[in-house]
């Protein structure tokens, strides 16, 4: 049966059919590498993808404050997803249609950008965490980098979902994922025990943080899933980098960041029934707008990574 296609900008698409649990079926594209999600079935490992996203941080990113009133990233429509669904799938159990929640079309699209590319020139190539944990002595300065630009993202996020004014978000608030306050703590931890002293962001955390503060404004229905992205590629992916991190560099000392003060599994999975609800009621087009924020989520999320290995 053909499918008909909404267009959402000049350079994306998807189908205007419901989304069933087989899709979508096909991303194309080719680039720059991400990694991390919501696996929840081992093997975890992290995947790669060439991605189609030359995107440098803006030179007003380089300014020490954190005033993104001023001049404002503008992130240029690079989903270029071409969602191809069948009409049906059957239900293991049941042996019935059912469609897809809006959480698993988000961690379908994810789970296609984990996706391995092949080799151009034979040999196998190395996603981007098992270069970060297969680094013979990670940065411990690139490792402090990470954690200070990582807690101005939750910061922002955090900052953004509590405001009254994003109506999309106050579904999430209050979750038990929130980072921003343990960072924080290994932060103090780093300046008082292992006498560092704690820098300013870079570019890459000030970039993505003024990005989600402008959507915030701009387009508020894309800010649940760069909050996906962001909390459940922590709590499973990040938490194994982590690990491998501590063993290599603090002597296996376990972070704040990857502790949380509860069951992991029962709060990921009551996050997962208020993203659903987040979204009751949005048309397919909104649904679509969301789910094409993953690729620059993966981006953005990548460039702050790499200061782990930077020295």
């Amino acid at each position: 049966m053909a499918t008909s296609k909404t267009f959402v900008s000049q350079s994306q698409f998807f189908s205007t059919k419901t989304h069933f649990r087989n899709t979508p079926a096909r991303i194309s594209s080719s680039s720059i590498t991400y990694v991390f999600h919501d696996l929840t079935k081992p093997p975890h490992g992290f995947h790669k993808l060439s991605l189609p996203l030359n995107l440098k941080p803006s030179h007003f990113a380089l300014l020490s404050n954190f005033n993104c009133h001023g001049t404002i990233v503008r992130m240029p429509s690079i989903c270029r997803a071409s969602v191809a669904s069948s009409d049906t799938i059957k239900d293991d159990n049941h042996n019935i249609e059912k469609p897809m929640t809006f959480v698993e079309e988000l961690r379908s699209v994810a789970m296609k950008l984990h996706v391995k590319e092949p080799p151009k020139e034979g040999g196998k190539k190395k996603t981007m965490a098992q270069i970060l944990m297969g680094a013979e002595m990670p940065s411990l300065d690139g490792y402090v980098k990470f954690l200070v630009d990582s807690k101005l993202v939750y910061e922002t996020l955090e900052n953004i979902i509590s405001n009254p004014t994003c109506s999309p978000c106050a579904e999430l608030q209050h979750t038990g994922l929130e980072r921003s306050g343990a960072l924080a703590n290994d932060l103090e931890w780093f300046r008082e025990e292992m006498n560092m002293q704690i820098p300013s962001p870079t570019a890459y955390g000030i970039t993505y943080a003024c990005y989600l503060e402008e959507i915030s404004l701009t387009n508020p229905k894309a800010i649940p899933c760069h909050f996906y992205d962001i909390y459940f590629g922590h709590a499973v992916g990040g938490r194994i980098l982590g690990k491998k991190v501590a063993e290599k560099i603090l002597e296996n000392k376990e972070l704040e960041f990857y502790k949380y003060n509860g069951e992991l599994s029962e709060m990921l999975q009551n996050v997962r029934e208020k993203l659903n609800v987040v979204a009751e009621g949005w048309s397919r087009e909104e649904k679509d707008q969301c789910l094409e924020q993953t690729e620059i989520s993966f981006k953005y999320s990548e460039d702050i990574m790499k200061l782990i290995i930077i020295p």
